[in-house]
């Protein structure tokens, strides 16, 4: 009966008795240690440890009407914490015409410049980042003799950790010099989208032992199909018929590709169960994101203080689940063994944080619809450069459902332009009216 404990839950008996481990005990816990999803529920069992007492602490502030009767130095901070500061006002979009109209009245040229560095610096930071992103989770580090593979980094979370922590570190200072508005929202419901952040980013990361990048990239393309549910379940939302269209166009291109899509002998390039169910634990997650994100907008806020917020959980929550399970400070003995690895771990956080700025720069001098051409072109090319650098092969027929899906994706970006210019110009009609 104890043998059969240890084998249910091992980590449960090495955190509780950790002297009682014995050799063979502690070797079983390394294969353990092996399977990505014991290693998901470990992170979970990591998270609720802060998620737990939070949820307690907010409902007895809540119960009590601490609103209302609560003084003292900790008040301003509860408040803020729990309650917020105001009432939701509407969504205050960063690409509003108010801020746009600033760029629209400079020079074609000066345009022009602008949208060019936006491409730009957006090609640059995420193209870096699917590059490096392969590279950091399928090799191997310290190869120094052919007797020797060298080893490889394998805990996901800490480069979540590392992300986070620089674009916490970006965002905060853009809030510092920069004036935003009023902050509104309860800063707890930002560990909602948190959460499912860190959670897509870990199977991102995860999925690459098990599946080749082209197909991470082109999930990541298809996943306007889960955020369509994600949206009808969270927000209520409903789709117009060339939606469901394009939707359908992205699933027919993506199953010709992975059908048809063969593997070679680096393991890099093959497709297992495992990898596509960590690919779809990231579509759903990233699909809760945006939404939950959609509903926090309703409240009076700019998009880097959306970035701080969702970082600072995110912080909170990658930290406390490394340094309990001990893997904090091994994933920083990796880096010092292996300088390479350091080097590329930071250049990953780099391009995440310069990469969000960027989107929120584009997004507010051109529109939603311009960003998402700029990133969708991103795709295809980060497609092409990975079959380049790392060997992955495509058949006819696989390139052919590549084409499909960015294809699709270009057709829903010209109907929601051509939507939104016809509600434009209606709105000038209606108030002659």
């Amino acid at each position: 009966m104890p043998s059969f404990s240890w084998r249910v839950c091992p980590a449960l008996v090495l955190l509780l008795f950790p002297s009682a481990v014995s050799a063979e005990e502690l070797s079983l816990l390394e294969g353990w240690h092996d399977v990505w999803l014991f290693r998901f529920l470990i992170n979970m069992l990591g998270y609720s440890t802060i998620i737990i007492p939070g949820y307690l602490l907010i409902s007895y502030f809540k119960r009590t009407n601490y609103l209302d009767t609560g003084s003292g130095i900790c008040y301003p901070v509860i408040k803020t914490c729990v309650f917020g500061s105001e009432a939701k006002t509407g969504l205050l979009d960063d690409g509003s015409v108010a801020a746009r109209g600033e760029g629209e009245s400079g020079s074609s040229l000066r345009q022009a410049f602008k949208l060019m560095l936006c491409a730009a610096g957006l090609q640059v930071s995420y193209l870096t980042w699917g590059v490096l992103q392969e590279r950091v989770m399928t090799r191997s580090y310290g190869a120094v003799s052919p007797d020797y593979e060298g080893e490889r980094f394998k805990d996901s979370q800490f480069l979540v950790f590392m992300n986070r922590i620089l674009a916490l570190t970006v965002s905060g200072l853009w809030c510092i010099l920069f004036k935003q508005p009023r902050h509104g929202a309860p800063m707890y419901k930002y560990s909602f989208a948190s959460l499912s952040n860190i959670l897509s980013s870990w199977c991102q990361y995860e999925a690459l032992k098990f599946i080749s990048f082209p197909t991470q990239v082109l999930a990541k393309a298809s996943k306007v199909i889960p955020v369509m549910l994600m949206g009808k379940v969270v927000s209520r939302k409903s789709y117009e018929y060339w939606e469901y269209l394009t939707a359908g166009l992205i699933s027919v291109g993506v199953s010709m590709f992975l059908l048809t899509s063969g593997t070679t002998k680096h393991p890099s390039t093959v497709t297992t169960f495992s990898g596509i169910i960590i690919l779809v634990g990231y579509i759903v997650f990233d699909s809760f994101t945006s939404n939950w994100q959609d509903n926090l907008f309703k409240y009076k806020m700019s998009s880097v203080q959306m970035m701080f917020g969702v970082n600072l959980f995110s912080c909170l929550f990658t930290v406390g689940s490394l340094l309990e399970q001990g893997a904090f400070f091994e994933s920083l003995a990796f880096m010092t063994r292996h300088s390479e690895f350091a080097f590329h771990a930071v250049l990953l956080s780099v391009c995440s944080a310069c990469g969000q700025l960027f989107i929120f720069y584009t997004i507010n001098q051109f529109g939603a619809a311009v960003f998402t051409i700029i990133m969708t072109l991103r795709q295809a090319i980060a497609i092409l450069l990975s079959c380049f650098l790392y060997g992955h092969t495509v058949t006819i027929v696989g390139g052919f459902g590549i084409a499909i899906v960015f294809l699709a994706l270009f057709l829903r970006v010209y109907a929601r332009s051509r939507m939104k210019s016809g509600r434009r110009a209606a709105q000038p009609l209606a108030q002659k009216v």
